[in-house]
């Protein structure tokens, strides 16, 4: 039933042949559930995705309960995460290794910048990639549309990620920094973020139910993922002829642009455009892979 388009009709007096049941059994207006398999490359039903919508917000709900139940701090991680990340970064890379940011912004607002949507980037894909296999009890007993669980995942990090851009912008009061007009991009970069992060998480969610060493290898790849990203230094730092070539990975072109935009920096137009385009070429790849092997979910989890 994971992949299936359900259609329900009444039969009509004499329909019953072929079904176990005689025409003139005296059955009439019976309900019949039809199974047949969605049509298309992608075959996802968006109008059941609607009718599930508040699914989504119970999950979502669900999983902020559940990450910060008995904990002594509660939500206050959200902010310590990012926090002390910068603090460690801004010594090691800011006053130990001296790396320079575009136009003298203090080290702190620039590498929190890049934190902002890495770590929320980061945070959903780990999430996201286990989100099948933790819910095993819940696939195997009960149909709703797959898509909602590493879906939820994007989700309750985005909540997480609201709750830092808070902090962030008390950073920029005590610096005393104001954005531009750039800063009319953030919802459009954001966007760009979540659209990065279902597909990426769509791909290893369908990848660890059949391969569960996936499990392990997320944290080394996203760890890799983040150094080749301009988290902690500037994009400014790579030699021009080997920009397009670092924009193949989707978190270059949207961090550098992500910071562009909160620091009144120039934008990199080129490398946000290959960046935009290999997101969404993730995204549906995630949703096709998805889609094709969840037949199996139900089965192996």
């Amino acid at each position: 039933m994971d992949e299936a388009r359900i259609v329900q009709c009444h039969n009509q007096p004499g329909e019953g042949a072929g079904t176990g049941e005689s025409p003139d059994s005296g059955e009439t207006g019976r309900l019949e559930t039809i199974i047949r398999p969605e049509q298309g490359w992608l075959a996802i039903d968006f109008a059941e995705l609607w009718r599930y919508r508040e699914l989504l917000f119970f999950l979502i709900w669900r999983d902020i309960k559940v990450r910060y139940k008995q904990t002594v701090l509660g939500a206050a991680w959200a902010i310590i995460q990012p926090v002390f990340s910068m603090i460690v970064f801004s010594i090691i890379f800011g006053n130990f290794a001296k790396i320079p940011t575009d136009n003298n912004v203090p080290y702190p607002i620039f590498v929190y910048a890049g934190l902002l949507p890495w770590l929320f980037f980061s945070t959903s894909v780990s999430a996201s990639g286990g989100s099948l296999i933790g819910q095993a009890g819940l696939l195997t007993k009960i149909y709703f549309p797959r898509l909602y669980v590493p879906a939820s995942s994007v989700g309750t990090s985005l909540v997480d990620f609201c709750i830092s851009a808070c902090v962030y912008i008390a950073l920029m009061v005590w610096f005393r920094y104001v954005p531009g007009i750039s800063a009319l991009l953030l919802p459009a970069l954001l966007l760009l973020t979540i659209v990065t992060a279902l597909g990426v998480g769509n791909i290893l969610a369908s990848l660890a139910v059949t391969y569960r060493d996936f499990r392990y290898v997320i944290p080394f790849m996203l760890q890799v993922w983040m150094y080749g990203s301009p988290v902690v230094y500037s994009a400014t730092m790579i030699p021009e002829r080997w920009r397009a070539l670092m924009a193949i990975n989707p978190m270059y072109g949207i961090i550098a642009a992500f910071r562009s935009a909160l620091l009144n920096l120039p934008v990199d137009w080129a490398a946000l455009g290959i960046s935009s385009a290999v997101a969404l070429i993730l995204f549906v790849f995630g949703l096709y892979l998805f889609r094709r092997m969840e037949r199996q979910f139900a089965d192996i989890v």
